[in-house]
């Protein structure tokens, strides 16, 4: 699979990935590597990458606590004072070897960091691969508000390896393909077909749906590398997703969902309103609900939920003017952007989880 470039940086595929990384690390010569790892991929994948380095820099390990309620300013503190303690300098080199909260932590982390050190990529999740690892927005949340501090700053790299995925659960597989479903929603039709076709996600033919899913997100990102138009497709079923996320991980009484789960609601939620906003058809509208209901999993709101997690739409990035935007489709392949819904049909979408 050849390289991806997105300007100034390359998302590289398996072995030529590492290649790249060792032909960094001997023309630039880091005055010291910084690792940064959770518990879960310090057990699962740092013995698999370190084989693959070749540097006689001196090497270190930082090592956080997985779990997206840790992705917040204070472990970034945490990371921040290892960093100094262990004598980060502007010549540091940092890969984030994780899945999307390591890569959208450590991001940020080595964004800010003596104004800036140069990192890497490296995901070990589905999600990270397709998604969190591409595009250079790096950023931690804000008590349960997803994503409200961070920056736009690409990495040198990405390095994707499907080898990794070999270390995770059937959940977190699934968890990270509604990323990629999502990707034939908004631009390809053919792809979301294709996607609809998976059944094993250890294959050949799956890692070239991640390396088409990867181009995807990256031609989006370089037509708008900051998020003012295009790129705000990639927020499909996002607006709702992460309002439902942040609503379950904020409530003792309610059991906390992966992302992609939470997104997958979030993109019935918005179909359903592109029927009534945008141009979608509800045949389309059916195919996308028959692929949720495929995937079993479980939501139901009340009426009054869904109205706390509106007010927490509210403080969604895409929002201007205190009025909630969304992406919609037009069809399966198209998208419309800045749409704004009434309250009361959010509430009839929500109803759809139930079904």
């Amino acid at each position: 699979m050849n390289p991806i470039t997105i300007k100034d940086f390359t998302i590289y595929f398996e072995n030529q990935g590492f290649e790249a990384i060792n032909k960094w690390i001997k023309e630039n010569k880091p005055s010291t590597i910084f690792i940064l790892v959770d518990d879960k991929t310090m057990e699962n994948c740092y013995p698999y990458l370190m084989p693959k380095i070749e540097t006689t820099a001196i090497i270190e390990v930082i090592e956080i606590d997985h779990g997206e309620e840790f992705k917040n300013i204070d472990t970034c503190a945490g990371v921040w004072s290892a960093l100094v303690e262990l004598g980060c300098d502007r010549n540091s080199l940092m890969i984030n070897l994780g899945g999307g909260v390591i890569t959208d932590l450590g991001g940020f982390v080595a964004s800010t960091i003596k104004r800036g050190i140069p990192f890497i990529h490296i995901p070990t999740s589905l999600l990270g691969m397709v998604d969190a690892a591409i595009g250079g927005k790096n950023g931690v949340d804000l008590g349960h508000l997803k994503n409200q501090i961070g920056v736009i700053n690409p990495p040198i790299m990405t390095i994707i390896d499907p080898a990794f995925l070999k270390t995770l659960p059937q959940q977190h597989l699934v968890n990270g393909s509604i990323e990629m479903f999502k990707h034939g929603l908004i631009s390809d039709r053919v792809y979301w077909k294709d996607m609809l076709k998976v059944t094993d996600y250890l294959n050949e033919t799956f890692n070239s749906l991640i390396y088409q899913s990867a181009i995807i997100k990256s031609d989006i990102v370089t037509m708008d590398p900051f998020e003012k138009g295009a790129r705000k497709a990639l927020n499909y079923g996002h607006t709702a997703g992460h309002a439902i996320e942040s609503f379950l991980m904020d409530h003792e009484e309610r059991e906390a969902v992966l992302h992609g789960e939470a997104i997958a609601a979030g993109i019935v939620v918005e179909s359903f309103l592109s029927v009534q906003y945008a141009s979608l058809s509800m045949d389309a509208y059916q195919e996308i609900k028959d692929w949720y209901t495929a995937l079993n999993f479980s939501f139901s709101f009340t009426d009054d939920e869904v109205m706390e997690m509106i007010d927490l739409m509210k403080y969604d990035k895409k929002n201007t003017n205190g009025e909630i935007k969304f992406v919609l489709l037009e069809s399966i392949g198209s998208f419309v952007t800045n749409q704004v819904v009434a309250n009361e049909d959010i509430i009839t979408a929500f109803k759809e989880l139930k079904k």
